[in-house]
């Protein structure tokens, strides 16, 4: 009897299915810079007219141990958009305009309902963002990735004027840092988040601790990462200088990014914005400070620094995504590049 591809564990009728599903969902996130659709070998996106020294800019990553969250509870429907925050937010940082995204979703065997489930939420979080989806890979390793689990891996491209590139060099003394805030975990931190709540403290999925507020740990820990594009819109006209996404690394390492030389340091004041309870159970269950705020975002999930003169405006825009002046840009002296109020 002949072997076949199936045989081997690779589904191409699948496959085929996934494209007929999500077709739909790329077509609704389109944006008129972009030549064709869904289905070719590669995507074609001319750039958008009212640059005139158009700038692309580039960001890849991935969800992490986030995954195996959506894995445990059978929850897919955000998971997408954590993804494209997590390419986005960083785009965002440098001025740049989301233009387009692409994923790649890799798995052990194909399910087209969970696929079709993920791939939803990135179209969801490319409406979001005001990208289009033009694109992405499917690919079914089943000598790679055990049965139905999955990972999944986004890249974003956006364009800038040059003349708009953030940071830019005039940072100072007495900038003010104004904060957005997450929504929890957001995409970083998991491995450790997990550990103490599903093994230190042994709570099941559907616990519902005091600090979380009525939410479950499955709701919690899958909580989807906020784009902050609407707020980067919303600064249109607004002269901001630079910003952080905060990410891997926390409020120590995220914040000092955007600085050169060692002449200035980002100091926050926590008593400025409110830390979400998911952070005071892990601190409940021994995490020390500094470790979780050099894993965790700590309830800021972007940082955006702008003069005094700017503040008013900049405050204005923001207040429909939450913002409010958590900081100011100090001389570093002998001290950390990122510090809280009084140390």
């Amino acid at each position: 009897m002949a072997i076949t591809y199936k045989d081997a564990g690779v589904d191409i009728d699948a496959g085929n299915d996934l494209v007929d599903r999500i077709k739909p969902l790329a077509k609704a996130t389109m944006r008129p810079e972009v030549l064709g659709g869904i289905g070719g070998f590669a995507a074609l996106c001319s750039l958008p007219t009212k640059y005139q020294e158009p700038i692309l800019v580039c960001g890849t990553d991935g969800v992490g141990t986030k995954l195996k969250s959506a894995l445990a509870t059978g929850r897919h429907a955000t998971i997408g958009i954590d993804l494209v925050a997590m390419c986005v937010n960083d785009v965002l940082v440098t001025g740049a305009e989301p233009l387009f995204f692409l994923d790649y979703f890799a798995t052990g065997k194909l399910d087209v309902t969970t696929a079709a489930s993920v791939i939803g939420g990135i179209a969801e979080g490319c409406r979001q963002a005001g990208c289009a989806l033009v694109g992405g890979e499917t690919a079914e390793l089943p000598g790679l990735y055990h049965g139905t689990d999955y990972d999944l891996a986004g890249f974003c491209v956006g364009v800038v004027e040059r003349r708009a590139i953030r940071p830019r060099s005039d940072l100072a003394k007495g900038d003010v840092v104004i904060g957005l805030p997450s929504a929890g975990l957001h995409s970083n931190g998991h491995s450790l988040a997990r550990k103490v709540v599903l093994e230190t403290l042994g709570l099941a999925w559907d616990a519902t601790p005091a600090e979380l507020g009525g939410a479950t740990v499955a709701d919690e820990l899958l909580r989807p990462t906020i784009i902050y594009a609407p707020a980067f819109r919303a600064l249109e006209g607004i002269p901001w200088k630079a910003a952080a996404h905060i990410t891997g690394g926390g409020l120590v390492e995220n914040p000092p990014r955007f600085l050169e030389g060692d002449e200035l340091a980002v100091e926050l004041d926590p008593s400025t914005w409110t830390v979400p309870g998911i952070f005071t159970l892990l601190a409940r269950a021994c995490v020390a400070p500094m470790e979780l705020r050099r894993t965790f975002n700590m309830g800021l999930g972007m940082i955006i620094a702008v003069s005094p003169h700017d503040v008013a405006a900049a405050l204005a825009a923001l207040a429909p995504s939450g913002g409010r002046v958590v900081g100011q840009l100090v001389p570093r002296g002998a001290g950390a590049s990122s510090r809280y109020v009084g140390e």
